[in-house]
């Protein structure tokens, strides 16, 4: 019987969280939940001069937001804590001090400098830079050089073979040891690299599955080693697809807004549509595109993940945003639309319009944004600002007179209800001998300033009685 598996999430706080960080996250934490293990989140924060408290915080919102919960880390200290690395700067030293001791790493005296002519002379000879092991086979420190200022480099196997390991994503990948070279571990202020403090932190902690994304499918090369020579077992690797801009080009924080997480909580985006887009970067079940946060936890497996890169699509994320706008419950979109009401300058909170509202206006938008932006404009503000080409065309003439006649039989009305309102349209379609649409369009111009609008007894409701008769009033003061 397999183990129970126990995965992890460890970003490095140095800005936000990245869309392709929060997919990673999401799928090891999908992972857990549906074999009954456990969650960690790590902050691999030994990037001195930009990991900053503020990231780490952006990293815990966007994860909050979206719903991803950890069982240890940060907020929630376990067996295994700490969990920010910059705390577990003597663990570090430890192990690489066994290593030393066991003939498996070495003291490197090669300067910046040295190193940065070598790979200078490397590129020009349009070669790979690989370090020659200068300082392989010291057995003390050079004349003018202290062994406290030196990096801690790991002995790499010389020689004939090959490493491997086989992906729960791309399947067997090896390297022979000819491409590897001997890598810094830890910095002789004590501060690890990625391929030392990852693997110390992951058998410590336990990991049972290593799931990252494919640009750190070369790391594990290395990694494998370091744990051969510690005598520790490897745990499982899955790689995951790249997820890449429009141009084809990696998703940058730099030049992509999109590849911010709260870019899209900002945009009026909903955290089931984005998680749902997200999912499907990289992974399938089938023909399923609409896909519940209970779906993915019963359905998630690594066997699903594919090696092929993910493009990103606004106007698929769109779609799958609108169709969440339909399922999820009224309620919640109401709470959800508040803030950006709110942003609009209008305090609606409690206003028994909102759930007809959203009712009315979500088929109709791809975004809550689009939502508020509708509703401030049209249904929250006195007055409307009438487009002149739909004025023009629906408000002269034969049309003025038919808005007159709606106009008295609006004002004469006991009720206001979509019920009663449509039967006024109707009454005086009849009454004028026209189709309806020439009683509905001329009323949805006057009150909400253009030619879309949910229907016309449902809009009347949402603007109101009053309001809607000084739309009207001032639409007929035109003619």
């Amino acid at each position: 019987m397999p183990p129970v598996p126990r995965v992890r999430f460890a970003p490095s706080p140095t800005g936000y969280l990245h869309i392709g960080g929060a997919r990673t996250a999401l799928m090891n934490f999908l992972q857990a939940r549906r074999q009954g293990g456990t969650f960690i989140l790590r902050m691999e924060d030994t990037d001195q001069k930009r990991s900053t408290p503020e990231s780490v915080q952006a990293i815990l919102d966007a994860l909050n937001w979206l719903d991803i919960d950890w069982d240890e880390g940060p907020g929630k200290e376990g067996p295994h804590a700490p969990y920010f690395q910059t705390q577990r700067l003597h663990t570090y030293r430890e192990h690489a001090d066994r290593l030393l001791a066991e003939g498996h790493a070495y003291r490197c005296y090669c300067t910046r400098e040295e190193l940065g002519e070598q790979r200078t002379a490397a590129k020009a000879e349009e070669g790979g830079f690989k370090y020659p092991g200068t300082c392989r086979e010291l057995k003390g420190p050079p004349p003018g050089k202290r062994a406290e200022d030196a990096v801690i480099r790991f002995k790499m196997p010389s020689g004939e073979g090959t490493a491997s390991f086989d992906d729960k994503a791309l399947g067997t990948i090896s390297k022979p040891y000819s491409d590897l070279d001997d890598w810094v571990m830890l910095r002789a202020d004590g501060i690890p690299l990625y391929n030392f403090g990852c693997v110390i932190d992951d058998h410590l902690m336990d990991i049972t599955l290593v799931a990252r994304g494919q640009e750190h499918v070369n790391s594990t090369f290395p990694q494998l080693m370091l744990y051969k020579a510690l005598g520790w077992q490897p745990p499982d690797f899955a790689h995951l697809p790249l997820i890449l801009a429009p141009d084809r080009k990696k998703l940058s924080k730099r030049l992509h807004p999109e590849a911010d997480v709260m870019r899209h909580k900002a945009d009026g985006i909903l955290p089931e549509a984005l998680l749902n887009y997200i999912i499907r970067l990289g992974w399938s079940h089938g023909n399923d595109e609409v896909i519940s946060r209970q779906q993915m936890l019963e359905w998630f497996d690594f066997t699903g993940v594919g090696s092929t890169s993910g493009i990103w699509d606004k106007t698929k994320l769109l779609w799958l945003n609108q169709q969440w706008m339909k399922l999820l419950p009224e309620a919640t979109i109401v709470e959800r639309l508040l803030p950006f009401l709110e942003a609009k300058g209008v305090q609606a909170k409690g206003d028994a319009r909102l759930e007809p509202l959203v009712r009315a206006l979500r088929e109709r938008s791809n975004t809550l944004e689009e939502m508020a932006a509708t509703a401030a404009n049209v249904y929250f503000r006195s007055g409307i600002t009438l487009d002149e080409k739909a004025a023009a065309k629906h408000l002269t003439g034969d049309s003025l007179k038919v808005l007159r006649q709606a106009r008295e039989a609006l004002a004469a009305l006991p009720d206001w209800t979509v019920e009663v309102l449509d039967g006024v349209v109707k009454t005086v379609s009849e009454a004028a001998s026209v189709g309806m649409g020439k009683v509905a369009q001329p009323i949805r111009v006057a009150v909400t300033g253009n030619t879309t609008s949910p229907g016309i007894g449902e809009t009347l409701l949402l603007v109101g009685r009053d309001e809607a008769l000084r739309r009207i009033d001032a639409a007929l003061a035109r003619g």
